[in-house]
């Protein structure tokens, strides 16, 4: 959005000192004075809650913004601030007055965020089990809870370090000077979280942008609704909206939020929506992070340890439902070894889930749609051909009210199939042979790059020639979504599967400016390189050029 754009949606005027907020008629007031309003609602609806009798009804939304819904309290008109642009120029005049966060107060935000977490991680499964109708509370706590716990105390553990002026040497013409890296915070980060994993892939961003001393806005996904409303409850019990804000609302919510004049935004969803995410943000030239997905490859090799990658597959496939952008999308193997690989799948399934329909650690797939569209994936592949093996262990009827799809195997797909081309993001798996591994290779680099792959084998030199040979976002050897856990491993894709990474360092650096820093000492031979250009001049440049 350009400046007159934001003035004329918001009523933001510019004036010396800051801004005032003058919308439809009303005199001008400081942008500073909303923040203490909106800071005094926030308290005083913690007072209502802690007096009999009173309720906290028309208070409850004071940094949690739910554009539809949004209803203004008397006197002051909170409709206003509840708009996304209006909060941005809120946290931009906060950052603008506080400019730098010490380590202690960086530290103390995400002491407060790990300790809230670990209170509220049984009441956090809870409500995403109510946006997929069942996900497995186990799962919850294994993969959205246990990661960021790890993050924050990885953070804690480095965050000085990081924080630290990083020397940096310089050449020998320049000596007599010094050189050095300064990380600053960008300033407000907009975060566009999923609804996959809406509590993970929503609060692993932000820890590392408060690591870094940014504020935020974050806007969840409109598909898990209940996850969504408590990350606003949540994330506004803990910090003012000046600081974490977030936005509810559906996608024209979502397009408005991505054109708005954010330091840095942070997408995670599919590729489809990041490139229009992307072009929004490139009418103000905001710099993006880009974390989408793909089809993720298993390769087996012909010395793979074929029991093994089937029980890691297999929990890495079912995890979520397969409703998880690094989970394994197809299966490359020996053309010999397939049989015995499907055997060995139908074994591991009927292990990890006896049961699907009432079984409560099987997720359910998040909605109607995205269960109907793995239907007619499955029906095309069924009608042109390929075969298909339902892993069904109670042979239980799985309705379409139910939403769980039994873990289906489609043996020798073409590769114009639907479920070859679009990430499947369900309990399908694909399993094509090839007779030598150089097609294995070759089907991949075809494709779009990928966010993650997997290979499965022994020989090192094999496995070292294959990872040259093809380009993903990371990789897991002999495992599948591990590389995930490791907090030092940036995260993140390439190509189609997106752009930019976080997690640990990497996740401090996307959303912190590195700003190179030059300091003089009291010899500088520069002087002798200025004009007038003399005998000197010329004699240090023709040394300074033999050298080089």
């Amino acid at each position: 959005m350009s400046r007159s754009g934001l003035i004329a949606a918001t009523g933001l005027l510019p004036q010396t000192g800051g801004w005032v907020y003058a919308k439809r008629g009303r005199p001008g007031i400081p942008v500073t004075r909303w923040l203490r309003y909106i800071e005094w609602g926030r308290r005083f609806g913690a007072l209502r809650d802690e007096l009999p009798g009173m309720s906290r009804s028309r208070t409850h939304a004071m940094s949690t913004v739910s554009v539809p819904t949004a209803e203004p309290l008397p006197r002051v008109d909170f409709a206003s601030a509840n708009d996304p642009a209006l909060l941005l120029a809120l946290q931009r005049e906060a950052f603008r007055q506080t400019k730098v966060t010490t380590l202690d107060d960086r530290l103390a935000d995400l002491e407060k965020l790990r300790r809230a977490i670990k209170r509220n991680a049984q009441r956090i499964a809870a409500v995403i089990s109510n946006d997929f109708g069942n996900r497995s509370r186990q799962e919850t706590l294994l993969a959205e809870i246990w990661p960021v716990l790890v993050a924050i105390r990885h953070t804690k553990k480095h965050l000085a370090e990081w924080m630290k002026p990083k020397k940096v040497p310089v050449a020998f013409e320049l000596r007599g000077g010094r050189a050095h890296i300064l990380h600053q915070p960008v300033g407000i980060v907009g975060i566009m979280s999923p609804w996959n994993y809406p509590f993970q892939l929503a609060i692993m961003p932000l820890v590392a942008a408060l690591a870094a001393g940014n504020r935020i806005l974050l806007k969840p996904s409109e598909l898990t609704p209940h996850t969504s409303q408590f990350l606003a409850e949540f994330l506004g019990q803990l910090f003012a909206p000046n600081k974490v804000a977030t936005v509810l609302g559906g996608p024209e919510v979502g397009s408005a939020f991505a054109r708005l004049p954010f330091d840095h935004l942070f997408f995670t969803g599919s590729t489809a929506v990041g490139r229009l995410v992307m072009q929004a943000a490139a009418e103000n030239l905001t710099p993006v992070t880009l974390e989408l997905g793909g089809k993720t490859p298993c390769i087996l090799a012909e010395d793979a340890m074929l029991a093994k990658a089937a029980e890691s597959i297999v929990s890495g496939k079912l995890l979520n439902a397969g409703q998880t952008c690094i989970a394994p999308d197809y299966v490359l193997l020996p053309q010999a070894r397939c049989e015995e690989f499907i055997g060995l799948l139908s074994k591991k399934v009927k292990a990890f889930y006896p049961s699907l329909k009432s079984n409560p650690d099987y997720t359910a797939i998040i909605n109607d749609h995205h269960y109907q569209r793995v239907r007619r994936y499955l029906d095309e592949a069924k009608a042109k051909g390929a075969r298909l093996i339902e892993l069904n262990p109670a042979q239980e009827e799985l309705t379409a009210q139910d939403r769980k799809l039994a873990p289906t195997l489609v043996i020798e797909p073409d590769e114009d199939l639907a479920l070859m081309r679009e990430e499947i993001f369900a309990p399908v798996l694909p399993i094509k042979s090839y007779t030598h591994i150089e097609e294995a290779v070759a089907f991949v680099n075809r494709r779009p790059r990928p966010l993650a792959l997997y290979y499965f084998g022994v020989d090192q030199a094999a496995r070292d020639e294959l990872l040259r040979q093809t380009v993903s976002g990371g990789v897991s050897v002999n495992e599948t979504l591990m590389h995930i856990l490791v907090d030092d491993l940036p995260f993140g894709g390439i190509g189609a599967s997106g752009m930019g990474a976080y997690h640990g360092l990497a996740g401090f650096e996307t959303f912190s400016h590195r700003k190179g820093v030059f300091v003089q000492g009291r010899f500088s031979a520069a002087r002798f390189l200025r004009p007038p250009f003399g005998f000197v001049s010329k004699a240090m440049l023709k040394m300074l050029i033999s050298r080089s």
